[in-house]
């Protein structure tokens, strides 16, 4: 949510920010939601038009989908968070110039449990 800043003005947040709010309280139900519950769930004093929006990039982008079977306007991730971060990891490694690199540096920053969640999953269970 945004604060408030050195002048008692409320901080803007940045599009990147809100679409991540946006898409967190999409993931956190079955249920596809209306700009207006979306609203309500983020507070902070957003504006409808603002989530709107925010709405519209996402769907522009293919994040999300508008639920056609009922109810007018109500969304749905397309993806789970899962999913969508395991394509903007896609996309890092295809970014840089050495991809081994970039996987064995952030292989070096695990947790004792992400490590052994990635042997198991590559069906190493070393010791």
């Amino acid at each position: 949510m945004a604060g408030t800043g050195p002048h008692g003005r409320a901080e803007r947040r940045n599009a990147g920010e809100l679409e991540s709010e946006v898409l967190a309280t999409l993931w956190a139900t079955d249920d596809a939601l209306t700009p207006a519950e979306i609203q309500a769930e983020i507070g902070g004093g957003l504006a409808y038009n603002t989530v709107h929006t925010i709405l519209r990039r996402l769907y522009d982008k293919g994040l999300v989908l508008r639920d056609v079977d009922g109810r007018r306007g109500a969304y749905r991730p397309a993806k789970n968070a899962a999913q969508l971060t395991a394509e903007a990891m896609h996309e890092a490694l295809g970014r840089g110039p050495d991809p081994i690199a970039a996987l064995r540096q952030f292989v070096t920053g695990l947790s004792h449990q992400e490590e052994q969640a990635l042997r198991d999953l590559l069906g190493d269970n070393g010791p």
